[in-house]
């Protein structure tokens, strides 16, 4: 699952896709309404490639999360992020049993399921993007 170019913005609701670069900042498109706006060095921006979920034995990569969640729920959409703090934990713990409970906080999972079910929404995880990324990287693995 490629996450490349997908950044959260503090503060802002939602996920953005990186549109064009300027001098002192970067251009961002919503994913939601799909309105591009600029992002400056001094709002906090987060790719989502670079994010992990802390589990008792190492840090897991929010693709690899991600790509457990849509085999577990048929690369359909999740349970929403509204729902009890205690069903999403559950929910977690279902395909990522060993997350750190006490490191993981519940406003963390909430964004999880949000993004998870955006992204399934626009297309960006699907069982054909899966495919065809494992079979690229069958055939790199050959060269």
């Amino acid at each position: 699952m490629k996450l490349k170019g997908l950044i959260a913005i503090s503060g802002k609701p939602g996920l953005y896709k990186v549109a064009a670069q300027g001098r002192n900042n970067i251009i961002v498109e919503s994913l939601d309404t799909g309105k591009k706006f600029p992002a400056f060095a001094s709002d906090k921006i987060s790719a989502l490639e670079d994010i992990s979920i802390y589990t008792y034995s190492e840090d897991v990569p929010l693709a690899e999360v991600f790509t457990k969640l849509a085999e577990k729920v048929g690369y359909d959409k999740s349970i929403s992020h509204k729902e009890n703090g205690a069903v999403l934990r559950t929910e977690l713990a279902s395909f990522l049993p060993d997350y750190d409970q006490e490191r993981v906080f519940e406003s963390d999972i909430r964004k999880l399921f949000q993004w998870y079910n955006v992204l399934v929404e626009k297309g960006f995880i699907t069982k054909e993007t899966e495919v065809a990324e494992a079979v690229a990287a069958g055939s790199e693995e050959e060269e």
